[in-house]
């Protein structure tokens, strides 16, 4: 997929989660994410995730997160609050400027880092009786030591889709974003519902166009801070889009029009960038319309 966290996951080895002699034993020569309060991972003085070994930082903290294996190598997200003092780094890096420079495997370790420790930093305490969690599985679950309620990491699933009727591409643009900017609608899934379900209501409380029918594509982690993007693509009945307070503008795009976009040679659209599935949903619609190669 031509989209960011996706490729080259880590053997996530979801049984070592509970074998702390294991858990040890990979320690020293583990690789290890240190992420700060706001999300970003600490780097090196050429922008890149620094080599920090288990062995470097020392003791193994209750609070480093086992990420998973790449190969025989274990990896873990650690909290910067809980690094030695004066850790050789250069500074910190956001996810999204992560994924246009470093390497697959590191942005995909680096979403997934970034969305579990967000989690647990968010989720100290128990929300049925208010007592503070004791984290177990390797960071994975927390359990509350007064009710003995477990509590696991949340994701929000939530849909994104390119609607069509046909022969033009319906896209959206936020008051917020930068002039041009249009992308594929989206919105989260309530409970209750299912995917279609929140297709069609999203598309038509955003923009009053009716959806017909859709059909799954793809899906992509989305640790802003964390979502899950699964991407549609439905057919809809030509309706004349109208706004309400989610968006500024919704407007339909012929092929012509989202070709020159996907070229950056368009004046008057501006395309979500390559990071998000947004931009690979509008390349999969243009390489129907058009018999091109989709990414």
């Amino acid at each position: 997929m031509d989209f960011r966290f996706v490729e080259a996951p880590l053997d996530r080895a979801e049984h070592l989660r509970t074998d702390g002699a294991a858990l040890s034993r990979l320690w020293p020569e583990a690789r290890v994410l240190v992420l700060d309060a706001h999300g970003d991972a600490a780097v090196d003085a050429d922008g890149a995730p620094p080599a920090l070994t288990g062995t470097a930082l020392g003791e193994r903290p209750d609070s480093a997160v086992f990420l998973g294996l790449h190969g025989e190598q274990g990896w873990f997200a650690l909290p910067a609050g809980d690094a030695p003092e004066g850790l050789s780094v250069h500074g910190f890096v956001d996810l999204r400027s992560a994924a246009a420079s470093w390497s697959v495997r590191d942005s995909t370790a680096f979403a997934q880092a970034r969305a579990v420790l967000h989690w647990r930093a968010r989720h100290r305490y128990c929300g049925v009786c208010g007592a503070a969690l004791q984290w177990a599985r390797a960071g994975w679950l927390g359990r509350c030591p007064q009710c003995g309620t477990e509590h696991y990491p949340r994701t929000d699933p939530a849909i994104i889709v390119a609607v069509t009727d046909g022969t033009r591409l319906l896209l959206g643009r936020q008051a917020a974003w930068p002039p041009r900017r249009y992308s594929t609608l989206a919105g989260f899934v309530e409970p209750g519902e299912t995917l279609e379900q929140t297709v069609a209501r999203e598309v038509f409380e955003e923009s009053a166009v009716r959806v017909r029918r859709c059909r799954y594509l793809a899906s992509q982690p989305w640790p802003f801070p964390s979502s899950l993007m699964l991407g549609f693509l439905a057919e809809a009945e030509p309706d004349v889009p109208r706004v309400n307070d989610e968006l500024e503008d919704a407007r339909w795009f012929d092929v012509d029009a989202v070709g020159a976009a996907l070229r950056d040679a368009n004046p008057d659209l501006l395309l979500s960038p390559a990071l998000s599935i947004s931009r690979w949903l509008i390349a999969r619609w243009y390489a129907l319309q058009t018999g091109a190669e989709a990414g």
